[in-house]
């Protein structure tokens, strides 16, 4: 089985201990470490059964490797080249960082001849930078500024793995899913919109066993806070009576009002979903219809919510008769159709991550999702851009969308379509649509 087929993180790193966050226990020996790590990574990729010494966080990771079919060879992808690389990074949020991560990691790359990385949420690099003689190296895996490092493209690796956990993380040697990778150890932790919370990439150590050490995840965490603190400093003031509610890829919806930031409750991230939708207000019996499926549930019900919900938001945000919020709300969601209305797919792209709420079974909220999801769709299948139809491909939701794996074969420059005529192949059999199909991309 050479090729197996089978979302804010806040918390800091004293708070997970039991779920062994940093690569390397106290004491313990990186070779002797190494090789048994070779073992195990060995035995999965040929009979999918994971053993010691492997941590529950590289076992999850290397199972969503597999059944992403991502190979245990081969090397990334560069998606963009110099020019599209240099627009899409100057105008990306966390180039206004990047003064505040070179200031606080130069030093420490340079003298330990690391390398600092910093990636989108979609895990492709934007900066690589550090010592020359590393940096060489590392090109020769194509970890390079432009090339795609999500773990759905590459396999367990520290920034893609941290933007799938969404928490900071080790990964050393042999944890790494693709073998040119093993000879390295990364740390790597997420950085988010201060504002609103949004995952905007990651910052990632990457360099030799020193690096297998609890300093390096700490270290990395604390640029990546540094990163976030410079972004709030620099960030236009927002409107005092603003709402910001982000709800795409989470079932449950981060409300940020008036300096308060709330995570709702499911139900409560409906309501506010639908309210933020219809600013003129809704009556209880539309809500009720809009939120239930079951036309037996009693309006007490919605009543109750809605009175656990102005408590938590206060009276003077959430008015009744129609239930209505009274501030403007800077809806994820409602950017993201902006933007596709505007014909600017790419700056959707970067809003967009994930379907709306995507547990919510509340009949109004399945329509709006379908809806955002396809309107997303259409307009990459219609730019046929390849760096946007494979973040949509490589995404949890995209996974098994043929038709854009389809486009993304063909926007492809034939160098680059292996794995992707690999996966075409897979998800056409699955779906039995292997004869006569699967031909042209075999």
């Amino acid at each position: 089985m050479e090729a197996v087929h089978t979302a804010c993180g806040e918390a800091e790193l004293t708070d997970r201990r039991d779920e062994s966050w940093v690569a390397l226990e106290a004491g313990a020996d990186p070779a002797e470490r190494s090789g048994q790590l070779r073992l195990a990574h060995a035995e999965f990729t040929s009979a999918g059964r994971v053993v010691p010494p492997v941590r529950p966080l590289v076992a999850a990771s290397w199972q969503r490797s597999a059944r992403a079919r991502v190979s245990p060879d081969g090397a990334a992808c560069v998606e963009l080249d110099e020019e599209g690389l240099c627009a899409y990074r100057d105008g990306h949020p966390l180039a206004r960082a990047m003064p505040v991560i070179r200031e606080l990691t130069g030093a420490y790359a340079g003298d330990g001849e690391h390398l600092v990385a910093v990636c989108d949420a979609q895990g492709r690099l934007l900066w690589v930078e550090g010592h020359p003689r590393t940096r060489g190296e590392a090109g020769r895996m194509n970890f390079v500024p432009g090339a795609r490092w999500a773990e759905s493209a590459v396999g367990t690796n520290a920034p893609g793995t941290a933007l799938a956990e969404d928490r900071p993380v080790q990964v050393f040697s042999a944890e790494h899913f693709r073998r040119p990778v093993q000879r390295w150890t990364c740390a790597a932790a997420p950085v988010h919109d201060p504002r609103t919370g949004r995952l905007l990439g990651a910052v990632d150590l990457t360099g030799g066993d020193g690096l297998a050490h609890p300093h390096s995840l700490g270290f990395v965490q604390a640029v990546a806070r540094a990163a976030e603190s410079e972004l709030a400093l620099l960030a236009p003031p927002p409107a005092r009576e603003a709402v910001c509610l982000s709800a795409l890829g989470r079932d449950e919806a981060l409300l940020v009002a008036d300096g308060r930031k709330l995570r709702l409750s499911r139900r409560h991230s409906e309501i506010l979903v639908l309210l933020a939708r219809h600013p003129e207000g809704l009556s209880g019996d539309e809500l009720l219809v809009a939120l239930y499926e079951d036309e037996t549930v009693s309006p007490v019900t919605l009543r109750a919510e809605l009175s656990r919900l102005r408590r938590l938001l206060g009276p003077a945000l959430l008015a009744s008769r129609p239930y209505r919020l009274t501030a403007p709300v800077d809806a994820d969601f409602d950017a993201v159709a902006r933007r596709l209305g505007s014909g600017a797919v790419a700056a959707a792209m970067m809003l967009y991550n994930g379907p709306l709420l995507p547990g919510s079974e509340a009949p109004a909220v399945v329509r709006l999702r379908r809806r955002l999801a396809d309107q997303v769709r259409a307009g990459l299948l219609a730019r046929a851009d390849p760096g946007l139809l494979a973040d949509w491909a490589y995404s949890p939701w995209g996974e098994e969308d043929l038709p854009v794996w389809q486009a993304l074969a063909d926007a492809l420059p034939d160098c680059q379509q292996v794995a992707v005529r690999a996966r075409l192949g897979d998800l056409m059999a699955e779906q039995g649509l292997a004869t006569g199909l699967q031909r042209p991309y075999a």
